[in-house]
């Protein structure tokens, strides 16, 4: 999601015969409460469309952030509320509890993150495509593979069908009356999505899972492994945009920096992935082949190698890394 695209995204939930009306007269503030934090490393903001083309229309968008400790136990304190308001009210007040960039890379260094999922709404006219939320549950994975979580929390789902499918793909429900996840509710399906509600896991849980042989889809984002790289931000930037095929002069357009500071940049990082990946290089070609085609080739290699690793394009810092000794592969057994 860009900025140019907040407001007809805001649109979208404002729209929805269920969403919308969750917000009140607080529907209004969304998409300036949304344009606060596009672009911060603590928010993930999606959109997908139906088509190919910038004037695709959006069929479905999804919000998600990191969020302080003392929010989530607020939220999950009854008596439970409508976290999306809740969060627009706070964000335009100034007392956000989204994390700072700051405190995004020393939480996902050592100690973890709270995922907060604030919207994931399809537009009506998508409902009945069953391909949607499929679609959306394998970008999410994606987007927020990498990072070293210890919560997720999926907030409020608008229909009987999301809420199975969300619980089927490893949510939990929120008892807030026994401070604890559960597995399923004495309660009515319909009477759980008419009122406030929680879905979430924690790290503990999905361990526990992994030990019982009942690991559940989205508990592979609890995987964890510590940057090996240690790309800064503006490298990572560059290799998320070639990540998603752009050329290097579509790359540098997007950075708005020349084709000599990119190729600069290519350097940097070509220079880290061979002092501390060598093994990268294992099958590189004969010294004789000409230099573009061996530029090629790392390139080749280094992005195969981020689509398996998204850890080295995350938000972290080095200091705290080094400090807490991740040294290691922090995948749950």
């Amino acid at each position: 999601m860009e900025p140019k695209d907040v407001k007809g995204c805001a649109e979208i939930v404002a729209k929805h015969p269920v969403i919308g009306p969750r917000y009140g007269n607080q529907i209004g503030d969304l998409a300036k409460a949304w344009l606060r934090v596009v672009g911060c490393e603590a928010a993930n903001t999606t959109v997908f469309q139906s088509g190919d083309g910038p004037r695709a229309p959006i069929c479905c968008l999804g919000v998600s952030l990191f969020v302080s400790d003392e929010f989530l136990r607020e939220i999950k304190t009854p008596p439970l509320r409508w976290v999306g308001p809740e969060l627009a009210r706070r964000i335009l007040a100034g007392n956000s509890p989204v994390l700072s960039d700051n405190q995004s890379r020393e939480a996902n260094s050592r100690g973890g993150l709270n995922l907060l999922v604030w919207e994931g709404c399809i537009h009506p006219e998508f409902e009945a495509s069953g391909e949607v939320p499929s679609h959306m549950m394998t970008a999410f994975i994606e987007v927020h593979s990498g990072f070293l979580l210890k919560e997720i929390i999926n907030v409020q789902v608008e229909n009987v069908d999301r809420l199975q499918w969300t619980l089927q793909s490893g949510g939990l429900l929120w008892n807030p009356v026994e401070g604890c996840y559960q597995k399923s509710s004495k309660k009515d399906p319909k009477e759980i999505v008419r009122g406030p509600h929680i879905i979430g896991v924690t790290r503990e849980i999905e361990i526990d899972r992994r030990a019982s042989w009942d690991p559940s889809w989205v508990g592979s984002l609890f995987d964890y492994r510590p940057p090996q790289c240690g790309f800064n931000r503006s490298e990572q930037r560059m290799l998320l945009i070639a990540l998603d095929g752009a050329t290097d002069p579509e790359v540098a357009k997007q950075l708005n920096i020349s084709l000599t500071v990119l190729k600069k940049r290519w350097l940097s990082v070509y220079h880290r992935m061979d002092d501390r990946l060598p093994r990268l290089n294992s099958r590189n070609p004969e010294p004789e082949v000409e230099t573009l085609k061996r530029g090629k080739e790392k390139k080749r290699h280094l992005l195969a190698y981020l689509r398996q690793h998204p850890e080295e394009l995350r938000p972290f810092s080095n200091k705290l890394l080094k400090q807490a000794g991740l040294g290691k592969t922090e995948t749950l057994k």
